[in-house]
């Protein structure tokens, strides 16, 4: 486990306060934590995340369709 020392400006450790209260969180650590899990489940790039490399590698296995042309393809689609 990794430890560091924080400098917060007052704006910033106020909104952790309200992180740790909001969600019962027993202290700033666990709110720091808090804020940084919904950080990377909402902001970090899909390709970044694991569940995104499982769900890539389940569409690589499904067998594709072939077209000999875009206007075939293009009629697939319409008629999807």
């Amino acid at each position: 486990m990794t430890q560091m020392l924080v400098k917060l400006e007052e704006h910033e450790d106020r909104v952790l306060t309200i992180v740790k209260g909001k969600y019962g969180l027993k202290n700033k650590s666990d709110a720091v934590k808090f804020v940084i899990d919904k950080f990377e489940m909402e902001m970090l790039e899909p390709a970044l995340r694991p569940e995104y490399a499982e769900k890539l590698d389940k569409i690589k296995k499904q067998k594709g369709v072939q077209f000999k042309s875009m206007a075939e393809f293009r009629k697939h689609i319409e008629n999807a």
